[in-house]
């Protein structure tokens, strides 16, 4: 829709009636307005697609923690499975550093509670992280509108000055600047849309993330407070029954597949 727009911004020779037209009869604030949502409009998509790559990183960690991370035998080995700047190892590491400065605290402190703090204030930081920005595009959202609703007042005003300077006020005189300085208005619509859009997609996949994590950090929890006795059930993959048997059943991952912590 955007290319639309600017394709009617022809030369003055070929187009007396255009984008380029309505940025002339606006003015420094038509031009200004104008350049404020298309900078909007780059910076909404830079967000838009920074975050989708953080993301879809995350959702990959996350697979590779279900397949791989509790078949290990301690906290630190599967750590080492882990990319280090992965957000599941950062959780890991601190519950891991939180358990040795435990060992220093002088005030009497629950275990438990000490681990989840620092296990919660670990997940904080994750979600943070993959919430900036989104304001950004949620205030675009909010106000490209009227900041293009403003250039279009601003374009129609200069217009009809001009027209009445020139005391001309048949339709053809009128419908042009006035078509001109909408132009800003559908601007505005252009930047706002796909900024609401974007919003509220990476919300829901922000959501999904957090609860990913969360779900995580109870299993590293249990497995902290328990010395290693409570972990997830890594899911085994069923074998072919050889003749006269039955097949193994399998098991699911607490927290990660729906299924509940056993001790080992």
């Amino acid at each position: 829709m955007l290319t639309t727009i600017l394709a009617a911004a022809a030369p003055a020779g070929e187009n007396p009636y255009g984008l380029t037209q309505a940025l002339k009869e606006g003015g420094l604030i038509s031009q200004t307005v104008f350049a404020i949502l298309v900078l909007f409009l780059f910076v909404s998509l830079y967000i838009f697609f920074t975050k989708i790559f953080e993301q879809q990183k995350i959702i990959n960690q996350a697979k590779r923690v279900r397949t791989g991370f509790w078949t290990s035998n301690s906290l630190r080995e599967g750590a080492a499975k882990l990319e280090k700047n992965s957000a599941y190892r950062q959780i890991v590491d601190d519950g891991i550093q939180a358990q040795e400065q435990y060992k220093e605290l002088t005030d009497p402190v629950e275990a438990h509670d000490w681990l989840h703090g620092s296990l919660a204030r670990s997940e904080g930081v994750i979600n943070s992280s993959l919430g900036g920005g989104l304001a950004f595009l949620a205030t675009v959202g909010a106000t490209a509108p009227f900041i293009g609703l403003f250039g279009t007042v601003i374009g129609i005003y200069r217009a009809l000055i001009k027209i009445g300077s020139a005391g001309q006020a048949s339709i053809d005189a009128v419908a042009g600047p006035v078509g001109e300085a909408l132009i800003m208005t559908a601007l505005g619509l252009v930047v706002a849309v796909p900024a609401v859009l974007a919003y509220n997609f990476l919300q829901r996949r922000n959501k999904s993330i957090a609860e990913s994590l969360s779900a995580f950090s109870n299993d590293v929890l249990g497995y902290l407070a328990s010395d290693g006795r409570v972990r997830p059930t890594v899911k085994k993959v069923a074998t072919a029954p050889v003749a006269g048997t039955k097949a193994p059943g399998t098991t699911t991952t607490a927290g990660q597949t729906g299924g509940v912590q056993t001790r080992a």
